[in-house]
């Protein structure tokens, strides 16, 4: 086996490792709402277009676990609890850039090649 061979098998494994802690359709969607400003859970359920509360709960729950987001819980009438990005959970700024940029490319590419046919 060549180096090249075991740096694209780590390469690899790293990427399956990032994929199971982002996995699912809203965790990125999340993070990047995050990433902007600290969110109360009915502020994300309006932000997050199209998930359910039990949804949200759950994704929460599972980036909180991966120490990418803090839950606060504020002592109000009714009770608050607030959601912010950890430091950790910033450096997929970079990332959630990257993706948003990739689909405009993509959606303009996918929209021309429509336009082109419908014509």
């Amino acid at each position: 086996m060549c180096e090249a061979d075991l740096n694209c098998k780590e390469k690899i494994r790293a990427i399956h490792d990032t994929m199971d802690v982002l996995s699912g359709k809203w965790k990125v969607s999340i993070i990047a709402c995050l990433c902007f400003q600290g969110m109360r859970f009915s502020e994300l359920l309006r932000e997050v277009e199209g998930i359910s509360g039990r949804m949200l709960s759950r994704e929460l729950k599972d980036l909180e676990m991966n120490k990418l987001i803090e839950r606060t819980v504020v002592d109000t009438k009714p009770v608050s609890v607030f959601y912010k990005i950890t430091p950790y959970g910033a450096s997929l700024k970079e990332l959630t850039d990257v993706i948003a940029e990739w689909g405009i490319k993509h959606r303009a590419v996918i929209t021309e090649d429509f336009n082109k046919v419908s014509v």
